[in-house]
């Protein structure tokens, strides 16, 4: 049963980077703070000035809209398509061995990690910097 819910925060985490930008900002404070922070409802509704029912209204709605943005859009799915693919043509790669240009290698590897890596900052960066 953990394991589902550590899942399930991955799944929503990974969501709010993509999409988190089109929640409201009240959904993204209380999103923030209950999904990644780890905050409790009724810490969070003492620092919003709701009721501990209005958090878990607030954060049940915004994941299902996260999980609507994706199903519509599909950004996660394709990501990790992607991020698969750059992996197999790695381990390919690497399979061939290393003959030649060993810092021509290093550098093709080094763009494929970076292939591998999520950047887009999500809207808890932004809002830090």
């Amino acid at each position: 049963m953990e394991s589902n819910a550590i899942e399930e925060r991955v799944e929503l985490s990974m969501l709010y980077d993509f999409y988190g930008a089109l929640l409201k900002e009240n959904q993204q404070r209380m999103f923030e703070a209950c999904i990644l922070d780890d905050y409790g409802y009724t810490e969070i509704a003492e620092e919003e000035g709701i009721s501990r029912q209005g958090v878990y209204d607030a954060i049940k709605r915004a994941s299902k809209q996260l999980r609507e943005y994706e199903q519509k859009l599909g950004l996660v799915a394709r990501f990790q398509r992607h991020k698969a693919q750059v992996k197999q043509v790695q381990k390919e790669l690497e399979a061939k061995g290393l003959s030649g240009d060993e810092e021509q290698w290093k550098t093709l590897f080094t763009l494929l990690e970076d292939c591998l890596l999520y950047t887009s900052p999500s809207p808890r960066d932004m809002r830090r910097s």
